[in-house]
């Protein structure tokens, strides 16, 4: 084989390979055209190895095939034997002419050869045994006698042979002996008694030997047997009666049957268990028979080799035996040869692949001729098993016989081996065309076939060779194998034979690849939804494409099913998809010829999992039960858990049972363990949960009942419950039915006095609770239990618990009261109470007070109204009457919050749930003067731009004796060190400042004090007032017979009264002026204008013009006639009833307005008074602790005077905001807009009012 050129590299690399492969035998292709050859004889029938007892058992057969046709001869002992026979040859004894030829001549070893021109076969040796035919000249005659309990042994010792025969024991009328693990027969034939029994009498044991090969039975031995009584019959410790001794080495040979034998004796029957000691018996080829006294190897091999060891035990003992098994083998093939054919010049290996324990020695021939008898040449060697000829002609056509030998036999083999001449031909087919995609590999054939092999050459249709391309290998096939194929490769290709006329041509044809862009995915479905799978792509327009769905290997089409749907596009929809839609599914796109591309998806389908299957219960006993379970299908999502439910009702109990939830249980298990009730019926059922959600219920169990069952349990909660005197009253919580356990269910109750530890128990039965004991006294202490009865048996013993008969009134009050003040708190002591009669509760302690002390005055009425200062006198007064209670047995309190410099009454009880003791007598005590709380109310009064005057009342707490008041004021951003201190005499109420900065704010402080100290101080933000003035930053808003005028009012300035000037811009017209308007108030509307007329409006302000505006209203300028419609009576009545509605509405919204504030700030105290903070908006005084329970002494004390500050001249009402800065306004007053507002007030932007404004009076006696 050659290349024109530089031969490429992957060439290079194969031609090696190539010769490699050269050296092997070859096979003739079915279609090529071969001339008649000859054939090696080849053996089609070979002789066996006999045992003859007659002349017809000896028939030795051998035959042969070939070309020409083999002829057979015969060796016998090495020696000719016979004439030489065409095709086949047969030696038959029967068939002899000379009768007198003796049997025994016929013995010894025969061989037969088949041969013709090309070589002669050999067969393998085989033997002619002769025995003389088997029997017995007299029947031997056994007659035994032994005792019950004893071993024995009937042997039967029939003729030896070659082949053992088989061994049978009969008894009359030809029936086989029973036998089993007492009694049984031996390898050896023998009849095996382990231990007599009585029935083991008879008088026809008979031994039968069956002869196969000499086609006989004969009788051997006929057994009488007498089994004696033995009057005591004592166990016996294990023996063995086969094998003898402790150990047996056992010779094997490989593929034979082998048995190791243990037969005992002992009584009681003594049981045999077998052992591999080096190893595991379960990995062997061994089994038992017999009743386990045989370890059977049917075809031992060399893994069975190894120790056994035999145990035979019983009650009494055991007995061992050990074996030593050693296998080992005849020669046996590894590999076979066939027949092979070579062409000349090549090198033939033939390996003897055989093995054989010991290892066998391989004997050569040719032609059945020894290798050392034949000429030596240097082409033929032996290396061990292996004979190479190199450089083979077609006269070593031979059959070659490999022969493999060691002490345990030998094998032969033939191998034809046939060197020819063949002429080439190439058997490919001419002008096919290949198609293949871009980037692809093709394989081009030019399959030929000769001996020698031809050389094969491939040419581009441009002459240039082929294997010049690195993308291109030749295979010793004589295909090509272009790799990455391009357009640039379509064309034709020729194959041609080296020196022969023998051609073929080969086209290429390129096509585009087929890509599928978008195939399917893996997808999850839910149970009955739609699922799509994509199957989108490009092909060559050359090619036809056709699209296959699949699911696995079956083909998927819309008309298979009616869930199943392909669009144009290829796209596989399938609906409602269920269980049977889960699965692989594929997009194939065939371009054939050239091929086919396909991608892959799944359609997993989850669903609830189907409910568990085999729902039973096992193991059933008096309570217990095993419930196992299949689970169902999972349906592609793991089961979780597995939910039992249980339908479970008392026998005794009529009404329907429902289905209740057991218990839960993890979702690998299949079984779990019931702990079942006495006396119930259960059924029981299972569902199965994964992510998807619940399966439905199982079908239910059979209906199971429980036996009835004392009570397990005792009613719980057992308890006293007596509420009347003489009366004890035992309760407890009733049984559920299900733990009745039984009919006839009742209560035992016990009871006994508790100090009467010795008495017996008084016992009566109750079907429920409570139960009732008369005459028991008052508050007595009694043992008492419950016990649960039915008609089986009582319950477990129950644990006594202490209860009491019914309560009384405590007889007497506490003694012992004494008493320690410190401050507002005092620490009350007493002894226990005696003679509760009942379980003590706790004590009450009841604080009345005896002087309210001296009475405290405030400023009178202010700006809140008299709820809040009621609200003060509330919880004043609740602080003069109190009860503190004490629960439990605790004999010390303290009470806190006491008024200072106040005296009290103090009186104790003891209580129980029946009521109290009589009051202990009373004890009074005083508590200390302490610094007064702060003053009740602060209030301003500004009569110039310079000066204020504070207004106070007193404290609502002043503790003592109030002795003065101390003033403070600081202005806002001042220095901390001077703040000037004035003192106040205690019947003073107000204090009047001077020079004043009217531009700043200024901290008041007013601080009450008694002989004990002062108190906190009252804190109030304020400022000065300023002169008020006219707006000038009105808007108007014009209407029909309207102007709406609406301003921003300024801050901290005195309302001012002013009226707005208006003229009618006609004929005739005055000047008109409306009503005195305050400046504080934001809006006026200046109404009873006319319809689409013009208007000059202006405000005067000391004898000037402080405002001036032109407007018109809206609507038609009015005709001159006379009686015009504005002037009618009745329309000015109209408007006047629908502008007086209007203001009603106002009034109703502003006083609704001032109660929800109100009802806001009455929360807020109510608040404060729970959370014991005494600031009221108004003042703030310390922090006072409070009892709910108090009750005033003091009614008819007035907190405070009636006076108004009202009757202050220019005094004004102030409000004060949460940052402590007062907020000026009077009855009716509209909220103000922001300083530099243009617009109105309104909800949505409140303004801030000025700090203060004028009463009433002020505003009136001031106009512009």
């Amino acid at each position: 084989m050659g290349c024109r050129g530089r031969c490429p590299p992957v060439l290079s690399l194969l031609l090696p390979l190539y010769f490699l492969f050269a050296q092997g035998a070859i096979t003739i292709p079915n279609h090529y055209n071969l001339p008649l050859l000859q054939k090696l004889p080849n053996l089609t029938e070979v002789p066996k190895s006999v045992t003859a007892f007659f002349r017809e058992d000896v028939v030795l057969t051998c035959s042969a095939t070939g070309n020409p046709t083999p002829q057979i001869r015969w060796l016998k002992d090495g020696v000719q034997f016979g004439s030489e026979m065409s095709g086949s040859g047969k030696i038959n004894a029967s068939e002899e002419e000379e009768e007198a030829v003796e049997l025994q001549s016929y013995a010894g070893v025969y061989q037969c050869f088949a041969s013709n021109d090309l070589g002669t076969a050999m067969t393998q040796t085989v033997e002619v045994i002769v025995e003389p035919y088997p029997f017995v000249g007299k029947e031997n005659r056994l007659e035994k006698t032994a005792y019950e309990s004893e071993s024995l042994i009937l042997t039967c010792n029939p003729p030896k042979r070659l082949t053992p025969p088989h061994i049978y024991w009969m008894g009359s009328r030809m029936r086989y002996i029973h036998q089993n693990d007492r009694v049984m027969t031996g390898l050896d034939g023998n009849l095996y008694f382990a231990n007599l029994i009585s029935s083991d009498s008879r008088s026809d044991y008979n031994c039968f030997a069956q002869y196969t090969a000499a086609r006989t039975i004969i009788p051997v031995t006929e057994a009488s047997l007498t089994v004696q009584r033995n009057e005591v019959v004592r166990g016996r410790k294990p023996d063995l009666l086969q094998p003898h001794g402790s150990h047996t080495a056992v010779q094997a040979l490989r593929g034979r049957s082998v048995t190791l034998e243990c037969i005992p004796k002992g009584l009681p029957t003594p049981r045999v268990e077998w052992q591999k000691t080096d190893g595991d018996l379960k990995t062997t080829s061994a089994s038992l028979d017999s009743f386990d006294r045989w370890l059977y190897f049917n075809s031992i091999t060399e893994d069975d080799d190894g120790e056994y060891r035999c145990r035979a035990h019983n009650d009494h003992g055991n007995a061992t035996h050990s074996f030593t098994v050693t296998v080992e083998a005849a020669p046996y093939w590894v590999k076979k040869f066939s027949d092979m054919m070579y062409a000349p010049g090549e090198t033939v290996r033939l390996d003897c692949l055989v093995k054989g324990n010991p290892e066998p020695t391989i004997t050569w021939r040719i032609n059945g001729e020894p290798l050392t008898a034949v000429d030596e040449d240097p082409r033929r060697s032996v290396a061990g098993s292996t004979l190479i000829l190199r450089d083979v002609v077609v006269s070593d056509t031979a059959i070659y016989q490999c022969e493999a030998t060691n002490v345990h036999g030998s094998i032969l083999q033939n191998i034809n081996l046939f060197v020819v001449e063949l002429p080439p031909q190439i058997l490919s087919s001419d002008g096919i065309v290949y198609k293949v995609f871009e980037g692809e590999q093709v394989n081009m054939d030019c399959e030929s076939f000769g001996a020698p092999r031809p050389q094969i050459t491939w040419l581009r249709e441009d002459a240039v060779s082929l294997l010049l391309d690195n993308r291109v290998s030749l295979f010793t096939n004589g295909t090509v194998q272009l790799v990455n194929v391009t357009h640039e490769d379509r064309g034709a290709y020729i194959c041609s034979v080296d020196n022969a006329n023998i051609s073929i041509t080969a086209n290429l044809e390129v096509y585009n690849r087929t890509v599928i862009h978008k195939g399917p995915q893996d997808v999850n479905v839910h149970l009955g939804q739609t699922a799509y799978l994509d199957c989108s792509f490009y092909k060559d327009s050359r090619l036809r494409a056709k699209v296959q769905w699949k699911k696995g290997n079956q083909r998927v089409n819309s008309t298979d099913t009616f869930n199943v749907y392909l669009f144009k596009n290829h796209t596989l929809q399938v609906k409602k998809v269920q269980q049977n839609d889960t699965g692989r599914f594929s997009c194939e796109v065939r371009t054939d010829p050239v091929g086919q591309v396909t991608a892959t998806g799944s359609i997993t389908v989850l669903a609830p999992p189907d409910p568990p299957t085999s729902v039973s219960l096992s193991s059933i006993e008096d309570y217990s039960a095993t419930l196992s379970w299949i689970p169902g299908s999972s349906h592609n999502s793991p089961i979780t858990e597995f939910i039992v439910e249980a339908e479970e009702k008392p026998q005794m109990d009529s009404g329907a049972a429902a289905w209740t939830e057991w218990t839960t249980v993890p979702g690998d298990f299949r079984l779990f363990q019931l702990s079942l009730q006495p006396f119930c019926w259960y059924r029981f059922r299972v569902a199965a949960v994964n992510e998807l959600g619940q399966s439905k219920a199982s079908e239910p169990t059979k209906l199971h009942s429980t036996p009835a069952a004392a009570p397990r349990s005792n009613p719980t909660n057992v308890r006293s419950n007596s509420t009347e005197p003489g009366v004890l009253l035992i309760t407890w919580d009733e049984m559920e039915k299900r733990l009745h356990n039984g009919q006839d269910f009742q209560y035992r109750v016990y009871w006994r006095e508790a100090d009467s530890r010795n008495a017996e128990w008084n016992w009566a039965y109750a079907k429920s609770p409570p139960f009732t004991v008369n005459d028991t006294g008052t508050f007595t202490p009694f043992e008492i239990k419950v016990q649960a009865v039915n008609a089986i048996d009582s319950g477990p013993a129950p644990e006594a618990k202490t209860g009491h008969s019914g309560e009384d009134k405590p007889e007497e009050p506490p003694t012992g009261v004494a008493f320690s003040v410190m401050n507002s708190t005092v620490r009350v002591t007493w002894n226990e109470a005696q003679n509760v009669r009942g379980h003590l509760l706790g004590y009450r302690v009841r604080l009345l007070t005896a002087s309210c002390g001296r009475d405290r005055r405030s400023l009178g009425k202010h700006h809140h109204t008299a709820e809040r200062h009621q609200l003060e006198q509330h919880k004043l007064a609740n602080r003069n009457n109190w009860v503190e209670v004490v629960h439990g047995s605790k004999t010390t309190t303290d009470v806190t919050g006491l008024r200072l410099f106040s005296q009290y009454e103090l009186e104790l009880t003891a209580f129980n749930s029946k009521g109290e003791s009589p009051r202990s007598s009373p004890v009074r005590f005083n508590t200390p003067e302490g610094a007064p709380g702060p003053p009740a109310s602060l209030t301003f009064e500004s009569p110039t731009e310079t000066s204020l005057i504070l207004h106070w009342s007193p404290p609502h707490e002043v503790n003592g004796e109030l002795q003065s008041y101390k003033v403070q004021y600081q202005q806002e951003g001042g220095s901390q060190m001077e703040i000037p201190i004035f003192n106040v005499f205690f019947n003073v109420n107000q204090f009047e400042l001077m020079n004043l900065d009217p531009s700043s704010f200024y901290l008041f402080k007013v601080i009450a004090c008694t002989a004990a100290g002062c108190g906190p101080p009252i804190t109030r933000r304020g400022a000065t007032l300023m002169e008020g003035a006219p707006p000038t930053n009105i808007t108007v808003v014009s209407s029909v017979t309207s102007f709406n005028l609406s301003w921003v009012p300024e801050d901290r300035h005195r309302n001012h009264g002013f009226h707005i000037h208006y003229l009618r811009k006609s004929a005739g017209g005055q000047w008109e002026k409306s009503e005195l308007i305050n400046s504080t108030q934001g809006f006026y509307s200046l109404t009873g204008l006319q319809p689409g007329t013009e208007y000059s409006l202006r405000i005067l302000h000391d004898n000037n013009t402080h405002w001036q505006e032109m407007l018109r209203t809206v609507g038609p300028v009015p005709s001159e006639m006379p009686g015009r419609f504005a002037t009618q009576g009745w329309l000015i009545g109209l408007i006047s009833a629908i502008v007086l509605l209007i203001l009603i509405l106002l009034i109703l919204c502003l006083i609704k307005r001032k109660y929800a504030v109100k009802d806001k700030e009455k929360k807020e105290i109510d608040f404060d008074l729970q959370n014991k903070d005494e600031t009221f908006g108004e003042y703030s005084d310390g922090d006072e602790k409070r009892s709910d329970s108090q009750q005033s002494l003091c009614d008819d004390s007035k907190l405070g005077s009636e006076d108004s500050l009202a009757e202050y001249g220019d005094s004004v009402d102030i409000q004060f905001n949460e940052d402590g800065s007062f907020i000026g306004q009077y009855s009716g007053r509209s909220a103000a807009a922001p300083h530099g507002s243009s617009g109105p007030a309104s909800p949505l932007n409140p303004a801030p009012p000025p700090p203060f404004a004028p009463s009433m009076s002020g505003i009136l006696n001031r106009p512009s």
